[in-house]
C-alpha cells in the first residue's frame, strides 16, 4: 500500500511533463522542416548556361577527369596545390565575359589562356572557410579568342577542412553579375549587416551590466557578442603568413562564445551553475593554448576535433536547457529562446553534413550567419525586456508620485482639521480658564461686594471689595496681551499695582534686578502661566501686609545657571522677602496654622506646581522669603484646566 501512494503522486507529475514537451517536441520538429526548406528555398539560383563543370584535375602528381563541384582528397598541399583545367567556348562579337566562382575553399587563382585573371588571396575575408564569399573577375577582351578558350583553376588548401571548388561559370558580365550579388547579399553584406547589429547591442548590454551588476546575465551575453565579432571583423592570416598566434585566437573563440551562450542560458532561466560546468571553457582554452605553442596546423587540426563538436554540443545544452524551463514553467521566455536554438541546431547539423562530404553538392556554411542572427535576437529581446523594465518603472514612479501627492494633498487636509481641532481644543482650555480666573477672583470679590452691600457695612468694606474686584480684572485683562515671552513685561505692570497697594498701608517696596537680562525669554510662555505667576505674588505680598505686619517688601529678579546635569540652564528666580514678623514653619514647609494663610500658602504651592515652578518658603522673627524658583520650559498645558 506504501508504494502505492508513493507513486500515485508521480502520476500527475509525469502526465504534466509530457503534457507540456509533446507539444514543444512537436513545435520544434516544425521548425527543422521548415528551416530545411528555407535553406532549400534560400539557395541562389546560377546561370547553368555558362557552367563549365568538366575539368582534368592534377592533384599529387597525377591527373585525372572531374566534375565539378568536387572536393580535394588533401587538406594540406600548399607546396603543390590541386590545379584544375578545362575549356569554354567564346563566340566573336560577345563583349564584357567574366569568370565567376559562387564557392571555393580556402583560396583560388583563375587563369585565362595562362594570363592570371583573379587571385582571392589578395582579400583576406575571401579566403576564410566559414564565410561563402563569392568571386568574380572581368576577362580582358584581348586574352579571348573565337572558340575554345582554357580556363586553370589553382585551389589553394591549409584546412583544416579539405579544399572545394563549386562550378565554375564563364560568361557575359551581364548574365553573371546579378548571382554574384546575390550570394555577396547573402553570404558577406549580412553576416556584416549582423555583425555590426551585434557590436552595437553588446555595447548596450555591457551599459547595462555595468549598471546592474546584480545581474550579470547581460555581462555574459555582451561578451559572447564580442568575441562573435572579433572572428566576423578580424581577418585571419593567409599562408605563407605564419602568425599562428591570431589564428588561434579566431579559431579559440568560436567554442568558447558557445559556452558562454550556454552559461548565458543558465543565468537567464535562473539555475545554479552546475559543479563541473567549467568543463565547456576547456576545449577553447585548449586550441588557444596549443595555438600559442605549436605551428599553425596544430590549432586548426584541434579545432576540428574539439572545437566544432563542442559547438554541437553547447547547442545540444542550449536546447535541452530551454526544453526543460519548458517542461518546468512553460513561459514565453523559453518558447522564444528554444525557437532560434533549434534552427541553429539544425543549420549546425547542415554544416556537418558538408564537411564530412555526407552532402557532396555544395559547401554553403549557414550555422555562422544563424548564429549571428540568434544572438543579435537575444540581444534584441533582452533590451526591449530592459527598455520595458524600465517604461514600467517610469510608469510606477509616475503612479507613485501621484499617490504621494494625493497623500499629500489628504494629509494637509488631515492637518488642518487637526490644527482646526487643536485651536479649538486651545480656545475651549482658554475660555475655561478664563471662566475659572473670573470666577475664582472676580466672582468672589462681586459676591463680596453684594454681601456687603446686603448687610449694609460701610462703605469702606464696599470700596475695598470693589477695588479687589477691579484689581482681579485688570490682572485677567493684563494677562490676555501678547507679551513675546518676556515675563518682565508683565511683572513691570505688577509693579505698578503693588506699589499703589502698599502705599495705602504705609509699606516701602524694593525693586532689585540682580542680572541684567533679568529673566530669560520663554517663547512658549502662555497667559495662564502669567496669571498664576501674578498671583502667587499678590499672594506673597498680600500675607506679608496683613499677617506679617512688614513695613518693608523687596522683590529680587535673576537669573540662575548652575550648568550641571541634563537639566540644566538658565532659570528664572523671583524673591519676595519682607521683615515682618513671620512665623513657624513644620518640617514640610507648611505653616503651622491652619487658618487662612495656610490656605494661601497651599494655593501659591498649587499655582508653582501648575506652572513647573518650584516655590520655597522660609520663615523667622526677622521676616519671611517666599522664592519662585521657574522652569525651564513651561508647561504646555494646564492640568488644572484639562484635568
Amino acid at each position: 500500500m506504501s508504494e502505492i501512494a508513493a507513486k500515485a503522486p508521480t502520476r500527475p507529475r509525469r502526465r504534466l511533463i509530457v503534457s507540456r514537451l509533446v507539444p514543444y517536441l512537436l513545435l520544434q520538429a516544425l521548425i527543422v522542416i521548415v528551416t530545411i526548406l528555407g535553406l532549400r528555398l534560400l539557395q541562389p539560383s546560377d546561370p547553368d548556361d555558362f557552367a563549365v563543370s568538366g575539368f582534368s584535375l592534377r592533384e599529387d602528381g597525377a591527373s585525372r577527369p572531374v566534375t565539378l563541384p568536387h572536393f580535394t582528397s588533401s587538406r594540406y598541399s600548399l607546396s603543390d596545390p590541386p590545379l584544375y583545367t578545362g575549356t569554354f567556348t567564346f563566340r566573336n562579337g560577345d563583349a564584357g565575359w567574366c569568370v565567376f566562382l559562387p564557392r571555393f575553399s580556402n583560396a583560388v587563382e583563375v587563369a585565362v589562356n595562362g594570363v592570371v585573371v583573379l587571385d582571392s588571396r589578395r582579400d583576406a575575408n575571401a579566403n576564410r572557410p566559414d564565410r561563402n564569399t563569392p568571386q568574380i573577375a572581368l576577362i580582358p577582351a584581348s586574352l579571348l579568342h573565337d572558340g575554345d578558350n582554357e580556363i586553370a583553376v589553382r585551389l589553394f588548401v591549409w584546412g583544416p577542412l579539405k579544399g572545394f571548388l563549386d562550378t565554375v561559370y564563364v560568361g557575359p558580365d551581364a548574365a553573371l553579375r546579378p548571382s554574384y550579388e546575390t550570394r555577396t547579399l547573402l553570404f558577406v553584406t549580412l553576416p556584416v549587416v549582423f555583425s555590426a547589429w551585434q557590436s552595437i547591442l553588446a555595447v548596450i548590454l555591457a551599459i547595462m551590466w555595468l549598471m546592474r551588476r546584480r545581474e550579470p546575465v547581460y555581462g555574459v551575453l555582451a561578451e559572447a557578442m564580442v568575441l562573435g565579432v572579433v572572428q566576423a571583423f578580424v581577418p585571419p592570416p593567409v599562408p605563407p603568413a605564419t602568425t599562428s598566434r591570431l589564428a588561434a585566437v579566431l579559431l579559440a573563440s568560436a567554442p568558447t562564445e558557445s559556452a558562454l551562450i550556454v552559461v548565458f542560458a543558465l543565468l537567464f532561466f535562473g539555475w545554479r551553475w552546475p559543479r563541473y560546468g567549467a568543463l565547456l571553457f576547456v576545449p577553447g582554452i585548449v586550441v588557444f593554448a596549443v595555438g600559442l605553442v605549436g605551428g599553425p596546423p596544430l590549432p586548426r587540426i584541434l579545432f576540428l576535433v574539439l572545437g566544432i563538436p563542442m559547438v554541437g554540443v553547447c547547442l545540444l545544452l542550449m536546447a535541452s536547457i530551454t526544453a526543460a524551463q519548458v517542461v518546468r514553467r512553460q513561459d514565453a521566455a523559453s518558447f522564444t529562446l528554444g525557437c532560434p536554438v533549434t534552427i541553429v541546431l539544425t543549420c549546425w547539423v547542415h554544416d556537418m553534413l558538408s564537411v564530412f562530404e555526407i552532402m557532396t553538392n555544395e559547401r554553403i556554411f549557414v550555422s555562422r550567419l544563424s548564429y549571428s542572427a540568434m544572438l543579435v535576437a537575444i540581444g534584441a529581446g533582452l533590451t526591449w525586456r530592459f527598455a520595458r523594465a524600465l517604461n514600467q518603472v517610469d510608469s510606477f514612479a509616475s503612479q507613485l508620485v501621484a499617490r504621494v501627492r494625493e497623500a499629500e494633498e489628504r494629509l494637509k487636509a488631515s492637518f488642518a482639521r487637526e490644527e482646526e481641532r487643536a485651536r479649538a481644543a486651545a480656545l475651549a482650555n482658554e475660555r475655561t480658564r478664563l471662566m475659572r480666573d473670573l470666577h475664582d477672583g472676580l466672582g468672589g470679590q462681586l459676591v463680596s461686594i453684594v454681601a456687603l452691600s446686603e448687610r449694609g457695612h460701610e462703605s469702606s468694606g464696599i470700596t475695598d471689595a470693589a477695588r479687589a474686584a477691579l484689581k482681579d480684572l485688570r490682572l485677567v485683562i493684563d494677562s490676555m496681551d501678547d507679551i513675546g515671552g518676556d515675563l518682565m513685561l508683565a511683572l513691570g505692570s505688577w509693579r505698578e499695582r503693588a506699589a499703589a497697594q502698599l502705599r495705602r498701608h504705609d509699606v516701602a517696596l524694593g525693586w532689585h534686578v540682580a542680572t541684567p537680562q533679568g529673566l530669560p525669554l520663554h517663547p512658549e510662555l502662555r497667559p495662564w502661566h502669567v496669571i498664576q505667576i501674578v498671583r502667587i505674588l499678590d499672594e506673597a505680598v498680600t500675607n506679608a501686609v496683613k499677617h506679617a505686619q512688614a513695613r518693608h517688601i523687596v522683590v529680587t529678579i535673576e537669573t540662575l545657571d548652575d550648568g550641571q546635569g541634563d537639566d540644566s540652564g538658565p532659570r528664572g528666580m523671583i524673591s519676595v522677602a519682607d521683615d515682618g514678623k513671620g512665623f513657624a514653619l513644620p518640617g514640610n514647609g507648611e505653616a503651622g496654622s491652619a487658618g487662612q494663610t495656610a490656605r494661601g500658602l497651599r494655593n501659591m504651592r498649587s499655582r508653582a506646581a501648575r506652572c513647573g515652578a518650584v516655590l520655597d518658603l522660609a520663615s523667622d522673627s526677622s521676616g519671611t522669603s517666599v522664592r519662585l524658583q521657574l522652569p525651564k520650559i513651561f508647561p504646555d498645558s494646564d492640568a488644572a484646566a484639562t484635568g
